[in-house]
């Protein structure tokens, strides 16, 4: 009796570890997931004779944002795609978007507040109708009405691409209205308020244009696209004096097509980026496993 009740025991110990999924197992897995070469992302997407940009999940990793533009770059929504029932939804007009242009988005790591870049205007004097950078707040299960996050150093400046720690630090780039001089920033928030922003200190990467951070939820490296002849992805890590070091390239299966966007899965397993060919216009979102890159060498 002893011995069948042993065996039992063994059977629904093993039955349960078989039926348990891996450690690192995003709640997205679709047919096929990636590992270090990069897969398209629901490709089915991207609109005819459109533009996919950004990607990134929602707190809860059901709900999925994209930016489409026109191949001019003249208009940009923001929609989102829901997992139901093991299939995602038909593409609608995410709750921040308007008749402006949106752009940008990303969560702070609880999940209640979204950032995002906007050309809406902004009501303040001789301020500049360009891209800035507002938000929205989860209050009570609702999403408030977006509201402009001012940056006092950064209001005649395009602003873009936010990216928020847990630290409270806003990283995005920002340039000259025409584009020019394009380089990451940060801002401290304090009480409720942020202060004056800052050129972020990047080793290795002297003279270089930068554009779309993101950086991780700890603070433990900072993920962001150097802009040359075309874009590629780097990776920098603290030195523990307020500057970024040990900078270098994602590797080779990663950069070989002009990529930008990153976006990294809050259990640091896996990259979203965008990919593009300029001159066909044939832009994708990719996502590929990315945690063998995470560790400064």
């Amino acid at each position: 009796m002893q011995k069948l009740q042993m065996l039992f025991l063994l059977l629904v110990i093993t039955m349960d570890c078989q039926n348990k999924k891996p450690v690192d197992a995003p709640k997205i897995l679709l047919e096929k997931t990636p590992d270090d070469t990069p897969l398209v992302f629901l490709e089915k997407l991207t609109p005819q004779d459109k533009l996919i940009h950004k990607g990134i999940f929602g707190p809860d990793l059901e709900t999925y944002y994209f930016t489409i533009s026109d191949t001019g770059f003249e208009h940009f929504d923001v929609y989102f795609v829901e997992k139901i029932d093991g299939q995602w939804s038909q593409a609608q007009s995410a709750f921040f978007n308007s008749q402006y242009n949106e752009h940008g988005m990303s969560f702070s790591p609880d999940g209640n507040t979204l950032y995002f870049s906007s050309t809406r205007p902004v009501q303040l004097e001789n301020m500049p109708s360009t891209w800035h950078i507002w938000k929205s707040d989860l209050v009570q299960g609702q999403w408030t009405e977006p509201s402009y996050v001012d940056i006092p150093s950064m209001r005649d400046k395009l602003v873009s691409h936010p990216s928020i720690s847990r630290s409270g630090t806003l990283y995005f780039h920002a340039s000259n209205l025409d584009y020019s001089e394009m380089y990451l920033y940060n801002a401290t928030r304090r009480n409720n308020a942020f202060e004056e922003a800052s050129k972020v200190s990047i080793s290795n990467i002297a003279g270089m244009n930068t554009c779309t951070p993101y950086v991780s939820p700890d603070d433990d490296y900072l993920i962001f696209a150097t802009i040359g002849e075309a874009l590629d992805l780097m990776i920098s890590f603290p030195d523990g004096k307020g500057s970024w070091t040990s900078t270098r390239k994602l590797n080779n299966k990663i950069n070989h097509q002009g990529q930008g966007n990153p976006y990294v899965t809050p259990d640091n397993t896996y990259l979203f980026f965008t990919v593009g060919d300029d001159l066909e216009k044939k832009w994708q979102v990719k996502w590929v496993h990315i945690k063998s890159e995470l560790q400064a060498k």
